[in-house]
């Protein structure tokens, strides 16, 4: 973390005349962005938007991955990294394995956690994670991750597809604790309106690119969960287990003030 005050701080400082306008300018340009040649790193988007900016890995250089993630760690305790490549999980465990920043990377998902994410908070209630089968679990586990960054508990229910419609009964009542469900599942993606209709809290559906032929890459999950009987069902794009995660700890933020 670097020595750049807060906005609120830098505003006293500025009233109780600490501070010039000109110097106050200046630290409010740092917050704001950092360019970095190959990137523009958004400082300023954890007090806008509430979580800070996450490194999408995919079609970056290792050597631009750990750079951004450096940058980002001076102003920042923690930082995520989503669909890293094996190259880049590498250079980021040669750069942080033997500093004291943590690291931790999923093993499924290319998902890598840096530094130190916030505690959970003590009326946070863990979300319920449920995939349909074990193939899901790489958009799970980066749904689990994003959650972690979040400050934001889950629990796994893994494995309770529709092939086998009593699993997920005999979670019913694990998955109605939750303040807010995410459902991951490809194939012809059913589970999320089964959940949906068995909740009254709101249900976020991940199609995942799992299935056969006429699956479609995961379109055909899509469209099920799109076409979903069930209320209370929102649907994420295919794969984004990132997005359904930063959705529902948001939303289970809400319950926490």
């Amino acid at each position: 973390m670097d020595d750049t005050p807060s906005i609120e701080t830098l505003l006293a400082q500025v009233a109780a005349g600490e501070c010039s306008a000109d110097d106050a300018a200046k630290h409010l340009h740092a917050m704001q962005a950092q360019p970095l040649g190959f990137a523009t790193l958004d400082h300023h988007r954890a007090d806008r938007c509430g979580s800070s900016e996450v490194i999408y890995a995919a079609g970056k250089t290792a050597d631009q991955v750990v750079k951004i993630s450096q940058a980002l760690l001076e102003k920042h305790d923690s930082v995520l990294i989503t669909r890293a490549e094996r190259e880049q999980i590498a250079a980021l465990e040669s750069a942080y394995t033997t500093s004291s920043t943590p690291i931790e990377v999923g093993q499924l998902s290319g998902t890598v956690l840096l530094g130190q994410a916030p505690a959970a908070h003590d009326k946070a209630i863990a979300i319920p994670i449920v995939t349909a089968g074990t193939s899901d679990l790489p958009v799970a586990e980066e749904c689990v991750m994003t959650c972690k960054a979040m400050g934001q508990p889950t629990e796994a229910i893994n494995d309770v597809g529709v092939a086998g419609l009593h699993r997920i009964i005999g979670k019913a009542d694990a998955i109605r604790a939750g303040q807010v469900v995410v459902v991951v599942a490809g194939m012809e993606g059913a589970l999320p309106s089964v959940v949906g209709g068995l909740v009254d809290k709101p249900v976020i559906a991940v199609p995942t690119s799992v299935g056969y032929g006429a699956a479609f890459g995961g379109v055909a999950a899509l469209l099920g969960m799109l076409n979903s009987c069930a209320s209370g069902v929102t649907v994420v794009n295919i794969d984004n287990g990132f997005g359904a995660g930063l959705a529902a700890s948001r939303i289970n933020q809400l319950t926490q003030s």
